[in-house]
C-alpha cells in the first residue's frame, strides 16, 4: 500500500526548521529523534516532541490518503533544506518500509517507522485562555528571557513567571543577581493566576511569532501551557514550584536618580569592561553633579581604564559597583534612547527604567544587584 502527498518545499521547510528546534540532540528515547506525520487527505499535521515540549504544525498538502508514520528529523530537514523551491511528492510504501521524496530532478529515499510508539498528546482539561498580540508576547519574552537562571538546583528561576490578573499582565525573570519585570497594563485577564514557563519553548515561540500581527491564544491549566498561533501549536509542561517573592527585593525608596544616554553608557561600559577583573567583572560608577565616571581595574595584570560622560543626576554623590556582564546585558535589551538608574545606597539593588520608546500600557523594570567596591 502506498500513500502520497504533494507539498510546497518552502512551506514544508519553514515548519520543519521550527519543529526541529524542539528535538534534543541527545535523546534518551530514540523515537523522539523523529517527526510524527499525520496525513488526513489535504491536511498534514507534523509533530516534534522532547516530552517536556511538544510542537505541531498544520501544513496544507494535496492528497486523498490518510495515515500516520515517523520520519527521521535531521535527515529530512537536511534534505528538504538543500532543495530549491519546488513542489515535492512524498510517496510512502508501507510494504518496503521506505519513503521517497520526488523532486523535479531527483528522488531521495529513506526508511520510515511506525507511529505506534510515539508519545500520545497531552490533554488539557478545565483550562483557561487569553489572547495576547504576537508583538506583545515577543517583547515580553525578549525583554526577560536573558535574565532567567540556569541553576538546576533552583528550577523555578530557570523559567519566566507569567502573572495574569484583571489589573494587567506581568512577565518576570530572575537569576538572583539580576531581575526583569515586563508589564502590560493594557491587557487584562479574567482572574488572577501565575505559572512558570521554561525557557526553551519560549525561545522557540519567540523566533516563530516574531513579526506576526495576529493574536497568540495562550491556554493554560495547573500543569501545562499551550500557545496557538497561525498554523502552529506549542505545548509545554510548566515548571512546578513557588516562584520567589520578587516584589520583596525591588527597592521602593531610590532618591538618587541618574538620567543618561543609553547608547553612550552602553558603549562606555563595553570598553571599560575589557579592563575589569576576569573573576568579578566589576566596573565602578562614580556619579557627582552632571558627571558619570566609569572605571575598572584588574590588579592581577595592572590593567585599568576610566571614561567620563555627562548625565543628569539628582541625589547625593555616590560610588557603586556592578558586574559589567549583567549591566551590559540589561542595557543591550532596551530600545530607549535614555535610561534612568535609580539608587539608594551602594549596598542595595539599583533599578533601570527606559525613559522613552514604550507603548501605552507598557512598563519595564530591570534590577541589578551591586558588587562591593574594594
Amino acid at each position: 500500500m502506498t500513500m502520497q502527498f504533494l507539498v510546497s518545499s518552502d512551506e514544508l521547510i519553514k515548519n520543519l526548521q521550527a519543529l526541529r528546534n524542539v528535538i534534543n540532540n541527545n535523546n534518551t528515547i530514540p523515537v523522539l529523534d523523529n517527526f510524527l506525520f499525520e496525513l488526513n487527505n489535504n491536511s498534514l499535521k507534523i509533530t516534534a516532541s522532547d516530552l517536556e515540549t511538544t510542537m505541531t504544525a498544520d501544513v496544507q498538502v494535496e492528497s486523498s490518503d490518510s495515515g500516520r508514520f515517523l520520519l527521521p528529523a535531521r535527515l529530512l530537514v537536511d534534505t528538504v533544506k538543500a532543495l530549491p523551491t519546488q513542489p515535492l511528492t512524498f510517496a510512502i510504501n508501507e510494504g518496503s518500509g521506505t519513503m521517497d521524496i520526488v523532486s523535479e530532478t531527483g528522488k531521495y529515499s529513506f526508511a520510515f517507522a511506525d507511529a505506534e510508539d510515539y508519545p500520545n498528546p497531552v490533554e488539557m482539561e478545565e483550562a483557561s485562555s487569553i489572547n495576547i498580540p504576537a508583538g506583545v508576547l515577543t517583547d515580553a519574552i525578549g525583554k526577560t528571557i536573558f535574565a532567567a537562571g540556569s541553576d538546576e538546583l533552583r528550577p523555578t528561576m530557570t523559567g519566566i513567571l507569567f502573572e495574569f490578573s484583571p489589573g494587567g499582565l506581568n512577565f518576570v525573570a530572575t537569576d538572583a543577581h539580576k531581575l526583569v519585570k515586563y508589564e502590560r497594563n493594557d491587557l487584562k485577564a479574567d482572574a488572577e493566576t501565575q505559572f512558570i514557563v521554561p525557557k526553551k519553548p519560549l525561545q522557540i515561540l519567540k523566533n516563530y511569532i516574531a513579526g506576526g500581527n495576529d493574536d497568540v491564544i495562550v491556554t493554560y491549566d495547573d500543569r501545562n501551557v499551550k500557545f496557538n498561533f497561525d498554523n502552529i501549536q506549542l505545548l509545554s509542561r510548566l515548571i512546578n514550584g513557588q516562584y520567589p517573592n520578587y516584589r520583596a527585593v525591588i527597592p521602593t525608596e531610590n532618591p538618587n536618580v541618574m538620567l543618561v544616554d543609553r547608547n553612550q553608557f552602553l558603549d562606555v561600559a563595553k570598553r571599560i569592561a575589557i579592563f575589569a577583573s576576569k573573576a568579578t567583572h566589576l566596573i565602578r560608577l562614580d556619579i557627582a553633579g552632571s558627571e558619570l565616571k566609569v572605571s575598572a581595574e584588574d590588579l592581577d595584570f595592572s590593567n585599568k581604564a576610566e571614561e567620563r560622560l555627562t548625565c543628569n543626576y539628582q541625589g547625593d554623590d555616590i560610588a557603586i559597583g556592578f558586574n559589567s556582564k549583567f549591566l551590559i546585558e540589561m542595557l543591550s535589551n532596551l530600545d530607549s534612547d535614555e535610561i534612568s538608574l535609580n539608587m539608594s545606597v551602594p549596598s542595595k539593588a539599583a533599578l533601570i527604567h527606559p525613559q522613552d520608546g514604550l507603548e501605552d500600557g507598557e512598563a519595564i523594570t530591570m534590577l541589578v544587584m551591586p558588587l562591593m567596591l574594594n
